[in-house]
């Protein structure tokens, strides 16, 4: 098994800015040496003539040809729907006092 060490989950911990007691670090280090181990099984499975693969399912993806549609709005309807409109745009509140 490969034991992680207290520096090492340090480490860890400051890569991912994350602040740990002593009790939390001697945890984690158990912790994370277990997954270690167990993803480290892996290195025991017969792959011998399995051939690689980056998808299992033999799903393709499914395109569909770009149309151009006209969905263009009238200011109109903007305009309409908009709280303040003045001259093709929005008046909003500010948001910086002065």
């Amino acid at each position: 098994m490969s034991k992680l060490s207290i520096k090492d989950v340090e480490h860890i911990a400051k890569l991912s800015k994350l602040k740990l007691n002593d009790i939390e670090k001697e945890k984690f280090a158990n912790q994370l040496s277990g997954v270690i181990e167990y993803v480290e099984q892996l290195n025991e499975v017969n792959t011998e003539g399995v051939e690689p693969t980056s998808q299992s399912t033999g799903l393709e993806n499914v395109f569909r040809e770009d149309e151009v549609i006209d969905n263009r709005v009238s200011y109109e309807e903007i305009e309409r729907n908009a709280p303040v409109f003045d001259d093709g745009s929005f008046i909003v509140p500010g948001v910086f006092n002065n």
